[in-house]
């Protein structure tokens, strides 16, 4: 049986949170295509029981949290809001690396000043890969971690993250006190199935970006699978759902931030948490596809 919670730096936080990247415009740039309607998202959130906000500083830019702001100021006691920083973007909505350590703690102060608050529970390190970005533009992940150290140390942050790691950069953030992962991964895509490993060995949160897949042509759909397909229909329950109950239980320390700038979708991405998939369905799920 899964638990419904996960303690993230002292936070006791439900396991079904919600991802803002979807608030802002198309191409995650400028003001949602419905201002009432994003609100209307974050405020059922918190309805829903959801204490687990996920944003950034450059999602619009500022659109996400200026949102989170409007719609949830001040915050319920217990709501946990986790930012990400290690990028900026450009007029076109380019992204552009952003890892010196005075640039991470301006984009830190930057989701402070934005979300309203003094301190957050964790920020995230988007790692950019040297080959990803270019050499002039790279910097070690030992100094980006220490950055995040001193900004912990500074009170700005109770604690960070990192995102975008293979498994020995994972190790190498969490042996310096990174609290969670944020990697891709999802039921056709399980390429960092030993980072899921390494973080529930060390009880730190396991957070999956694209949990349904994407548009990208290495990253399928898993709504379109028809395994999935099959299952929902057997079950009473949405492919997306079956997605993301199957991510629920692969571990304990996964986190889900599904985003939606519909309430519709909120509803039922939250309702997830009610199917537990049996051992014989996480098979099926897993199995060769039939013969066509």
């Amino acid at each position: 049986m899964t638990t419904e919670t996960f303690s993230l730096t002292g936070h006791d936080i439900r396991r079904i949170g919600f991802g803002a990247m979807q608030l802002p415009g198309p191409g995650v740039m400028g003001p949602p295509r419905d201002h009432d309607e994003a609100i209307a998202v974050l405020r059922r959130a918190v309805e829903l029981g959801v204490n687990h906000i996920d944003t950034a500083q450059f999602y619009g830019p500022d659109v996400s949290n200026e949102l989170i702001r409007e719609a949830l100021h001040p915050y319920d006691d217990d709501l946990v809001l986790v930012s990400k920083i290690g990028a900026r973007r450009d007029e076109s909505g380019g992204w552009l690396p952003a890892q010196r350590p005075d640039e991470l703690k301006q984009q830190v102060i930057e989701n402070l000043r934005t979300l309203g608050v003094d301190r957050l529970p964790v920020v995230n390190l988007r790692v950019m890969p040297e080959e990803e970005i270019g050499a002039e533009n790279h910097y070690p992940l030992e100094d980006q971690l220490a950055a995040m150290q001193d900004i912990v140390a500074e009170g700005l942050l109770e604690a960070f993250g990192v995102s975008n790691v293979p498994q020995a950069e994972a190790r190498t953030a969490i042996d310096a006190g990174a609290v969670c992962v944020q990697n891709a991964y999802n039921l056709l895509h399980r390429d960092d199935e030993a980072t899921l490993r390494l973080c529930a060995e060390r009880d730190v949160a396991y957070v999956p970006f694209f949990p349904l897949g994407s548009a990208f042509p290495d990253m399928p759909k898993v709504t379109e699978d028809p395994r999935v397909r099959s299952l929902a229909d057997k079950l009473g329950a949405t492919p997306s759902q079956i997605g993301l109950a199957w991510l629920l239980r692969q571990s304990d320390v996964v986190l889900l931030i599904p985003g939606t700038s519909s309430v519709a979708h909120l509803d039922e991405n939250v309702a997830s948490g009610r199917i537990v998939l049996s051992d014989t369905e996480i098979a099926e799920l897993e199995g060769p596809l039939a013969a066509e």
